[in-house]
Protein backbone atom coordinates (compact mmCIF):
# COMPACT_ATOMS: atom_id res chain seq x y z
CA UNK A 1 0.00 0.00 0.00
CA UNK A 2 1.86 3.46 -0.71
CA UNK A 3 1.60 6.47 1.75
CA UNK A 4 -0.35 9.27 1.57
CA UNK A 5 2.16 11.30 -0.92
CA UNK A 6 2.51 8.72 -3.20
CA UNK A 7 -1.40 8.12 -3.46
CA UNK A 8 -1.86 12.48 -4.00
CA UNK A 9 0.95 12.03 -6.44
CA UNK A 10 -0.80 8.38 -8.80
CA UNK A 11 -3.92 10.96 -8.69
CA UNK A 12 -2.41 13.68 -10.13
CA UNK A 13 -0.33 11.86 -12.10
CA UNK A 14 -3.41 9.45 -13.66
CA UNK A 15 -5.59 12.39 -13.89
CA UNK A 16 -3.32 14.94 -15.79
CA UNK A 17 -0.10 13.97 -16.60
CA UNK A 18 -0.88 10.59 -17.81
CA UNK A 19 -4.36 11.98 -19.01
CA UNK A 20 -6.23 8.59 -21.00
CA UNK A 21 -7.12 10.40 -23.84
CA UNK A 22 -4.95 12.97 -24.62
CA UNK A 23 -1.74 11.42 -23.46
CA UNK A 24 -2.17 7.54 -23.87
CA UNK A 25 -4.52 7.99 -26.58
CA UNK A 26 -7.34 5.26 -24.97
CA UNK A 27 -10.84 5.69 -25.22
CA UNK A 28 -10.95 8.49 -28.11
CA UNK A 29 -14.22 6.84 -29.77
CA UNK A 30 -16.30 8.51 -26.82
CA UNK A 31 -14.15 11.45 -26.83
CA UNK A 32 -14.63 12.60 -30.26
CA UNK A 33 -18.65 11.42 -30.34
CA UNK A 34 -19.76 12.30 -27.17
CA UNK A 35 -18.17 16.14 -26.89
CA UNK A 36 -20.58 17.80 -29.08
CA UNK A 37 -22.48 19.36 -25.79
CA UNK A 38 -21.30 20.31 -22.41
CA UNK A 39 -24.13 18.23 -20.63
CA UNK A 40 -24.03 14.91 -22.26
CA UNK A 41 -20.06 14.76 -22.22
CA UNK A 42 -20.50 15.45 -18.69
CA UNK A 43 -22.80 12.19 -18.17
CA UNK A 44 -20.24 10.47 -20.24
CA UNK A 45 -17.39 11.38 -17.53
CA UNK A 46 -19.95 10.32 -14.67
CA UNK A 47 -20.70 7.00 -16.71
CA UNK A 48 -17.13 6.45 -17.27
CA UNK A 49 -15.98 7.42 -14.01
CA UNK A 50 -18.60 4.60 -12.24
CA UNK A 51 -18.10 2.29 -14.51
CA UNK A 52 -13.83 2.58 -14.25
CA UNK A 53 -13.30 2.89 -10.75
CA UNK A 54 -16.25 0.01 -9.82
CA UNK A 55 -14.27 -2.31 -12.69
CA UNK A 56 -10.82 -1.41 -10.94
CA UNK A 57 -12.62 -2.73 -7.85
CA UNK A 58 -14.07 -5.45 -9.53
CA UNK A 59 -10.90 -6.64 -11.58
CA UNK A 60 -8.31 -6.45 -8.87
CA UNK A 61 -10.49 -8.82 -6.62
CA UNK A 62 -10.79 -11.02 -9.37
CA UNK A 63 -7.10 -10.96 -10.06
CA UNK A 64 -5.92 -10.96 -6.67
CA UNK A 65 -8.54 -13.93 -5.39
CA UNK A 66 -9.22 -16.14 -8.80
CA UNK A 67 -6.48 -15.31 -11.20
CA UNK A 68 -3.68 -15.68 -9.54
CA UNK A 69 -4.92 -18.51 -6.87
CA UNK A 70 -5.37 -21.21 -9.59
CA UNK A 71 -2.50 -19.60 -11.74
CA UNK A 72 -4.66 -18.92 -14.25
CA UNK A 73 -3.66 -15.17 -14.97
CA UNK A 74 -3.39 -15.91 -19.12
CA UNK A 75 -6.92 -15.52 -18.81
CA UNK A 76 -6.98 -11.54 -17.67
CA UNK A 77 -7.70 -9.72 -20.61
CA UNK A 78 -11.06 -12.36 -21.43
CA UNK A 79 -11.89 -11.87 -17.84
CA UNK A 80 -11.57 -8.39 -17.68
CA UNK A 81 -13.79 -8.22 -20.97
CA UNK A 82 -16.47 -9.93 -19.87
CA UNK A 83 -16.71 -8.07 -16.19
CA UNK A 84 -16.53 -4.90 -18.28
CA UNK A 85 -19.24 -5.55 -20.52
CA UNK A 86 -21.47 -6.82 -17.34
CA UNK A 87 -21.17 -3.36 -15.23
CA UNK A 88 -21.51 -1.56 -18.53
CA UNK A 89 -24.84 -3.08 -18.76
CA UNK A 90 -25.44 -2.71 -15.49
CA UNK A 91 -25.27 0.87 -15.70
CA UNK A 92 -27.34 0.81 -19.03
CA UNK A 93 -29.86 -0.50 -17.13
CA UNK A 94 -29.75 2.17 -14.49
CA UNK A 95 -29.80 5.24 -16.36
CA UNK A 96 -32.66 3.94 -18.43
CA UNK A 97 -34.55 3.57 -15.31
CA UNK A 98 -33.36 6.34 -13.56
CA UNK A 99 -32.17 8.71 -15.68
CA UNK A 100 -33.75 9.12 -18.71
CA UNK A 101 -32.66 12.03 -20.47
CA UNK A 102 -29.09 10.82 -20.03
CA UNK A 103 -30.19 7.91 -21.11
CA UNK A 104 -31.46 9.30 -24.45
CA UNK A 105 -28.67 11.35 -25.07
CA UNK A 106 -25.91 9.38 -24.94
CA UNK A 107 -27.58 6.89 -27.23
CA UNK A 108 -25.77 4.65 -28.86
CA UNK A 109 -22.15 5.92 -27.43
CA UNK A 110 -23.51 4.07 -23.72
CA UNK A 111 -22.84 0.83 -24.84
CA UNK A 112 -19.27 2.00 -26.37
CA UNK A 113 -18.07 1.92 -22.78
CA UNK A 114 -18.19 -1.67 -22.98
CA UNK A 115 -15.29 -1.45 -26.19
CA UNK A 116 -13.92 1.55 -24.48
CA UNK A 117 -10.08 0.55 -24.32
CA UNK A 118 -9.89 3.04 -21.72
CA UNK A 119 -12.00 0.75 -19.16
CA UNK A 120 -9.89 -2.34 -20.06
CA UNK A 121 -6.73 -0.26 -19.86
CA UNK A 122 -6.75 0.69 -16.64
CA UNK A 123 -7.55 -2.69 -15.65
CA UNK A 124 -4.57 -4.00 -17.19
CA UNK A 125 -2.31 -1.11 -16.02
CA UNK A 126 -3.53 -2.01 -12.52
CA UNK A 127 -2.29 -5.31 -13.09
CA UNK A 128 0.93 -4.53 -14.98
CA UNK A 129 1.44 -2.09 -12.01
CA UNK A 130 1.12 -4.44 -9.64
CA UNK A 131 -1.77 -2.45 -7.64
CA UNK A 132 -2.83 -3.20 -4.50
CA UNK A 133 -6.80 -3.01 -4.83
CA UNK A 134 -7.41 -0.23 -3.30
CA UNK A 135 -4.51 1.57 -5.19
CA UNK A 136 -6.23 -0.04 -7.91
CA UNK A 137 -9.21 1.49 -7.42
CA UNK A 138 -7.76 4.89 -6.64
CA UNK A 139 -5.68 4.63 -9.57
CA UNK A 140 -8.97 3.72 -11.60
CA UNK A 141 -11.46 6.56 -10.43
CA UNK A 142 -8.17 9.29 -10.94
CA UNK A 143 -8.25 7.90 -14.78
CA UNK A 144 -11.67 8.38 -15.24
CA UNK A 145 -11.25 11.54 -13.45
CA UNK A 146 -9.09 12.36 -16.17
CA UNK A 147 -11.16 11.30 -18.79
CA UNK A 148 -14.41 12.99 -17.62
CA UNK A 149 -11.99 16.28 -17.44
CA UNK A 150 -10.90 16.06 -20.82
CA UNK A 151 -14.25 15.24 -22.30
CA UNK A 152 -16.33 17.90 -20.64
CA UNK A 153 -13.28 20.62 -21.92
CA UNK A 154 -13.37 19.58 -25.19
CA UNK A 155 -17.04 19.66 -25.48
CA UNK A 156 -16.84 23.14 -24.04
CA UNK A 157 -14.34 24.28 -26.60
CA UNK A 158 -16.74 22.71 -29.30
CA UNK A 159 -19.49 24.75 -28.34
CA UNK A 160 -17.62 27.92 -28.62
CA UNK A 161 -16.36 27.33 -31.81
CA UNK A 162 -19.33 25.77 -33.15
CA UNK A 163 -20.73 29.49 -34.06
CA UNK A 164 -16.97 30.79 -35.48
CA UNK A 165 -16.16 30.93 -39.03
CA UNK A 166 -14.21 27.91 -39.78
CA UNK A 167 -12.82 27.43 -43.45
CA UNK A 168 -14.48 24.68 -44.78
CA UNK A 169 -12.08 22.39 -45.12
CA UNK A 170 -11.83 22.29 -40.99
CA UNK A 171 -15.30 22.34 -40.59
CA UNK A 172 -16.32 19.12 -38.74
CA UNK A 173 -14.02 16.70 -37.25
CA UNK A 174 -10.92 18.20 -38.80
CA UNK A 175 -11.28 21.25 -36.38
CA UNK A 176 -12.38 18.89 -33.77
CA UNK A 177 -9.24 16.51 -34.05
CA UNK A 178 -6.95 19.77 -33.99
CA UNK A 179 -8.74 20.71 -30.43
CA UNK A 180 -7.82 17.23 -29.22
CA UNK A 181 -4.47 17.93 -30.09
CA UNK A 182 -3.88 21.44 -28.77
CA UNK A 183 -5.03 20.14 -25.68
CA UNK A 184 -3.01 17.14 -25.83
CA UNK A 185 0.14 19.82 -26.00
CA UNK A 186 -1.36 21.79 -23.52
CA UNK A 187 -1.73 18.66 -21.11
CA UNK A 188 1.75 18.24 -21.42
CA UNK A 189 2.84 21.14 -19.57
CA UNK A 190 1.31 18.90 -16.10
CA UNK A 191 4.15 16.76 -16.85
CA UNK A 192 6.31 19.66 -15.08
CA UNK A 193 4.25 19.14 -12.16
CA UNK A 194 5.69 15.52 -10.96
Amino acid sequence: MMDAKELVLLVISSALVSNVVLSQFLGLCPFLGVSKKVETAAGMGGAVIFVITLASAVTGVIYKFVLEKFNITYLQTIVFILVIAALVQFVEMFLKKFMVGLYDALGVYLPLITTNCAVLGVALNNVKYDYDILTGVINGFATALGFAIAIVILAGIREKIEDNDIPEVFKGMPIVLVTAGLMAIAFCGFSGLL
